[in-house]
């Protein structure tokens, strides 16, 4: 029997992605043995502040910025080695030397899935997600065609050789027969310059799913940190306007390795509003100049592309079902110092669909194309406190107080983080 068990922690998006999950993973990595990724790839951004340094990463968990912990890039992660390379240069640059492990059975994006991703863009017309380009839906697709090369491969040229030929006469002709663009990077060259890409690796290269069963045998904490939000799980999102793989909390199971059961606790990270980067119909989405000020104010731009996002007021139909999805046993609410100044809040608690009270969020593409926004008008809180954060929740408003219980009434979850900040002590634990 094991001596001792694992404090497990999942740190989950429940909105759009971009809600904030940087800083709160950020506020439990520096106590935490491994930090781990577990979906997704270079297509999800995180930015982090730690003591004034701002890290913008893309595919290293945020945990790397400590030095200490272990940061994991699971199987459920789709790698480019070439990004992964740029990234790890970052970090040192920045006078990080990484403890970094990239699981064997992870996914390579290839420079044709790159290639492919942006001729679909435009194949898929008004149902296209709006994608950043990076090859993650052509990686993912290739992953069950059975035709992926994962990191493991690019050791070992004989099979790399084998796969690659048939992963690249396939995309090829799709790209070029089907979708009508040319491919212009040959099959030996892509060889020749992975083959490299896999030897500079080599070193973070691991069988992390056993690292991570060990360490947990061994009473060693692990956090787990999510990208992107519910809304764009691959299955429980706004499909097809959602990324290419699963954002929920369960996924960690088979992006790792690592048991669910052993999971001890799921935060679900809610920023007090809501931003969206891409496309989809957005029901509580606001336009004109009150947007444009909850934008700048917030800094909602995309860390991956420096897209401006779309914003809107908090809808809680979508944290619903982060909740119930998910598992959540507790929220984080974020960025609720942008939201300082309001006069009133609204806040989106159903939808109303050809005169019909929808509650949970509809599978139907109709139905959400269609849906407008129930409010609720709750009062704003005007300026919180100067440093707050220091006195605890008894000091923040009532008003305050009151948004966030109404939050959690309508939501059956907690919200046991308030972040009115984005700098690390700018946070209250109830």
């Amino acid at each position: 029997m094991t001596s001792q068990q694992s404090k497990i922690t999942a740190i989950v998006g429940a909105q759009w992605g971009d809600e904030g999950k940087g800083k709160i993973t950020d506020f439990f990595a520096g106590e935490s043995d491994y930090v781990v990724r577990f979906h997704g790839g270079n297509n999800a951004g995180h930015t982090v502040i730690v003591d004034g340094n701002t890290f913008k990463l893309h595919l290293i968990p945020s945990g790397i910025v400590y030095g200490e912990p272990v940061s994991i890039i699971g199987n459920g992660v789709v790698v480019d080695p070439k990004a992964l390379l740029d990234e790890i240069a970052y970090v040192k640059d920045k006078g990080i030397n990484p403890k970094l492990m990239v699981s064997d059975r992870a996914h390579a994006i290839m420079p044709y899935h790159i290639a492919m991703d942006g001729a679909l863009s435009g194949h898929q017309g008004d149902l296209a997600a709006g994608s950043t380009r990076r090859g993650i839906a052509p990686v993912y697709a290739d992953k069950m065609f059975r035709n992926g090369i994962r990191m493991i491969d690019l050791l070992e040229p004989d099979v790399f050789k084998e796969k690659l030929e048939k992963g690249y006469s396939f995309s090829k002709g799709i790209i070029e027969k089907t979708l009508n663009r040319s491919l212009d990077i040959s099959l030996n060259e892509i060889f020749d310059t992975y083959s490299d890409y896999g030897q500079k690796l080599k070193p973070y290269i691991h069988d992390t799913s056993v690292e991570l069963y060990n360490a947990h045998k061994s009473g060693k904490s692990i956090l787990f940190e999510g990208a992107q939000g519910i809304s764009l799980d691959v299955d429980h999102g706004v499909y097809p306007f959602t990324t290419s793989s699963n954002t929920a909390a369960g996924h960690i199971s088979t992006g790792t390795g690592v048991s669910f059961r052993d999971i001890d606790r799921i935060i679900g990270v809610t920023k007090a509003y809501l931003s969206r980067v891409g496309e989809s119909p957005l029901p509580s989405e606001i336009r004109g100049e009150e947007a444009k000020m909850l934008r700048d104010k917030g800094g909602e731009y995309g860390t991956t592309t420096g897209r401006p996002r779309r914003v809107g007021w908090l809808d809680l139909v979508q944290v619903r079902q982060a909740v119930r999805v998910n598992g959540l046993t507790e929220i984080a609410l974020t960025k609720v110092d942008i939201l300082n100044g309001f006069v009133e809040l609204p806040i989106c608690v159903a939808y109303d669909v050809d005169g019909n009270r929808i509650a949970e969020m509809p599978a139907s593409l109709t139905e959400y194309r269609k849906a407008k926004p129930i409010y609720e008008i709750l009062p704003g809180w005007g300026d919180l406190p100067k440093n707050v954060w220091e006195k605890g929740y008894d000091a923040i408003p009532q008003t305050l107080k009151d948004y966030i219980s109404f939050i959690e009434r309508e939501v059956d979850c907690s919200v046991k983080i308030v972040s009115i900040g984005p700098q690390r002590h700018e946070t209250i634990i109830r």
